[in-house]
């Protein structure tokens, strides 16, 4: 914070300190001035040295703790009696002093601006260096998200085709099923009906018997009637002829045809 010629505020000059003097206040010979509280610690060794600049404050009167809002009384005695130009003499060292303090106040507070400035810009390199790193980074990710998407399509598009090729041998796998029970299912019918078909154990069909010591020829097939069944009998009948198929023999016609071929 700067100050003016008018302004009557004093700062601390320690470093670490800064703060707007009130009440007391040390001033020294190399103008400089503290806070009651430095100044009274600084100032009570010795040698005493100014904590601003370094100066060795050996003499008398190199520092004075003065007030700095006096009263009344003080200020129309302290330069009573003196000569005009000791007057004006003290006034312009006082003045000089004043002087300094600003330009000292002036010098620190652009010095603080422009660390304040090196740091922003130090900063503003830094924050421009990490943009450019996360746009970089940014840039990566953007096309590694790109890659990824084109290869989660492409896992889609396969995982498409062999679920519909599941399907597809799903499909198939449930057609030969049914073809599967369809054909063994057909097969037990008949074998069912060949066991059906085959003649019983102690069964002798008469008419079949004769039909076969009748003549050497096959014997008709038998089929279940019906229909059906009576129009393949017949057929079968003419087919062996129904003289052959009523042909009987009996043991004493034979004796009787061989003796006449005989005789």
């Amino acid at each position: 914070m700067s100050m003016s010629l008018c302004d009557d505020t004093l700062l601390c000059n320690f470093t670490k300190c800064r703060t707007k003097l009130s009440g007391f206040a040390w001033v020294t010979a190399c103008s400089h001035v503290f806070c009651d509280q430095h100044g009274s610690g600084e100032f009570s060794r010795s040698p005493a040295i100014c904590p601003a600049c370094s100066s060795a404050l050996s003499g008398k009167l190199d520092i004075v703790r003065t007030e700095l809002s006096p009263s009344e009384e003080y200020k129309a005695m302290v330069l009573a009696g003196l000569r005009p130009d000791t007057v004006l003499d003290i006034s312009a060292r006082a003045l000089a002093f004043w002087s300094y303090q600003v330009h000292q106040e002036h010098m620190y507070q652009e010095y603080s601006l422009s660390r304040a400035e090196e740091q922003l810009k130090q900063m503003e390199k830094v924050l421009t260096q990490q943009n450019q790193s996360r746009e970089l980074e940014l840039t990566a990710m953007r096309g590694e998200i790109t890659s990824l998407k084109k290869v989660m399509e492409e896992y889609k598009r396969k995982y498409s085709e062999v679920s519909e090729r599941l399907m597809e041998r799903n499909r198939q796998y449930q057609k030969l099923q049914g073809l599967y029970d369809s054909l063994r299912l057909r097969n037990m019918v008949v074998g069912v009906g060949e066991k059906d078909k085959l003649p019983q154990p102690g069964h002798h069909d008469f008419s079949t018997g004769v039909a076969r010591q009748a003549t050497p020829q096959r014997s008709p097939q038998f089929f279940s009637m019906g229909h059906d069944g009576e129009s393949r009998l017949f057929s079968c009948l003419e087919a062996d002829g129904a003289k052959t198929f009523f042909q009987f023999s009996s043991p004493a016609r034979e004796k009787g045809r061989s003796y006449i071929k005989k005789h």
